[in-house]
C-alpha cells in the first residue's frame, strides 16, 4: 500500500525548510525552530502540517511580517522546469504559501511578489484566495497583469487560483454569485500556448457552469465560433458536467444533436449479482439505423443504492464516436465495486442505462450483494 500523503511531510523536510531559511537569514534559530516545529507532527494530517510549521516559521522568523516574507522568498529553490514530474517535493513550500495568506494582507506587493515566486515552484492557488476575498479589485488588477506572465505556472494560478470551486479550498463566494470579474481573465488565456493553463481554464469554466449553466454555455458557444482544434478541446472539457447530465444544448454546441435513428442494439452486464469488493462489466451495442452519418456521445449510468435505500445515479464517459448509417460499434465498461471515501456502496438492485446524445435507454440491472 502506497504511505500517506501526508508521509512526505516529515522531519526531514522541516530539516530541509531550516537548512534554505538559515542559509538567508543568520539570526535564524534553526535547532529551535526544527523542534517546535516537528513536535506533534506525526499526528496530524497534510494540510494541518503545513499550517503547523507555518506557525513554527511565525515564532522564529523577523516580527516584521515583509521582512518574514522577504526571508521566505530568498529561501526558495529555483523555479520548477517543468508543470508535472516533481511528485511531492513542491509539496516543501505548503507552509511558506500558508504564510504568505496568513501574514501577508499589511504587506500586498510583498506578498504578492512571494506568490509570484512560489507558484513557479509550488502553487500559490490557495493563499491567492485571501487576498481576492479582503482585496478583490487589488488583486484582480495584479492578476491582469500576470495573465501576460512568461511562465506557465503564474499564467495558470491566474486561472485556479479564481476558481470559485477549487478543490480542498473554501469557495469564492463573490465570484459563485457574478463570475463576471474572472470571465474577463479567462478571456486573456483561453487561447494560452500551455496545455497546463487551458484546462485550469476548463476547470474553471465548469465550476463556473454549476452555479451559472446559462452563462456557461454562452460563454462555450461563443468561443467555438472559429475556434482552434485547441480551444475547441478546451470548450469541450469545460462542458464535461453538462454533457454527463444531458444537457441537449452543451450536446447541440459540440455537434451532437438530437439522433433519432441511433439506438441501444444490445446490452450485457456481468455478472449479474457480483458482491461488494468486486466489479462488474457492462458491454454496450449501439446501431445507427439511419440514412445518413451520426456523431454520438455515449456515456454509461449506474444506479447506486444508498444506504437509505434511494437510488443515485453516477454517470461513466465512454466515448464519442461517429457511426456511419448502418454501421455497429460496441463499447464497454468495467465498474469498480470496492468501498472508496467518494462512493460506499449498499447491497440491492443497481439499474444501470445508456445515454445516446443525452436520451437515457434502459441497459438491465445488476444485484449487488455482500
Amino acid at each position: 500500500m502506497a504511505a500517506p500523503l501526508k508521509a512526505f511531510f516529515d522531519a526531514r523536510v522541516v530539516g530541509d525548510i531550516a537548512n534554505e531559511v538559515a542559509a538567508v537569514h543568520r539570526g535564524f534559530a534553526r535547532a529551535a525552530f526544527v523542534r517546535d516545529a516537528t513536535r506533534g507532527l506525526d499526528a496530524l494530517e497534510l494540510m494541518d502540517r503545513g499550517r503547523h510549521v507555518m506557525r513554527a516559521l511565525r515564532t522564529h522568523l523577523p516580527p516584521d511580517p515583509a521582512e518574514a516574507i522577504g526571508v521566505l522568498e530568498r529561501s526558495l529553490g529555483p523555479p520548477l522546469d517543468a508543470t508535472e514530474g516533481h511528485g511531492m517535493a513542491p509539496f516543501r513550500y505548503l507552509p511558506h504559501a500558508f504564510f504568505v495568506a496568513a501574514h501577508g494582507l499589511g504587506c500586498f506587493d510583498v506578498a504578492l511578489r512571494a506568490q509570484h515566486a512560489l507558484t513557479q515552484r509550488f502553487t500559490a492557488e490557495f493563499s491567492i484566495r485571501r487576498f481576492l476575498e479582503e482585496m478583490p479589485e487589488r488583486t484582480l488588477a495584479r492578476l491582469e497583469t500576470w495573465t501576460r506572465d512568461p511562465s506557465p505556472h503564474v499564467r495558470r494560478l491566474v486561472s485556479e487560483g479564481t476558481r470559485p470551486r477549487l478543490p480542498w479550498a473554501g469557495r469564492l463566494r463573490a465570484f459563485q454569485r457574478d463570475p463576471t470579474p474572472v470571465l474577463r481573465l479567462l478571456e486573456r488565456l483561453k487561447d494560452d500556448p500551455h496545455p497546463y493553463v487551458r484546462r485550469s481554464v476548463a476547470n474553471h469554466l465548469n465550476d463556473i457552469g454549476k452555479d451559472h449553466p446559462a452563462r456557461l454555455l454562452e460563454v462555450a458557444t461563443r468561443w467555438l465560433d472559429g475556434a482552434t482544434p485547441e480551444r475547441r478541446r478546451l470548450v469541450a472539457h469545460a462542458l464535461r458536467t453538462a454533457i454527463k447530465r444531458g444537457d441537449p444544448d452543451a450536446l447541440r454546441a459540440l455537434g451532437y444533436g438530437a439522433v433519432p435513428g441511433v439506438r441501444l442494439a444490445r446490452a450485457v452486464v456481468a455478472p449479474a449479482r457480483p458482491r461488494i469488493g468486486g466489479d462488474v462489466r457492462i458491454d454496450v451495442e449501439v446501431e445507427n439505423t439511419g440514412a445518413r452519418a451520426a456523431d454520438v456521445v455515449v456515456d454509461l449510468g449506474v444506479h447506486f443504492v444508498k444506504a437509505s435505500g434511494a437510488t443515485s445515479a453516477k454517470v461513466f464517459k465512454m466515448r464519442a464516436v461517429r457511426l456511419a448509417a448502418g454501421a455497429k460499434v460496441t463499447l464497454g465498461k468495467r465498474i469498480s465495486l470496492a468501498q472508496q471515501t467518494t462512493r460506499t456502496h449498499h447491497p440491492g438492485a443497481h439499474r444501470v442505462d445508456v445515454r445516446l446524445n443525452g436520451r437515457v435507454v434502459p441497459a438491465g440491472a445488476f444485484a449487488l450483494r455482500r
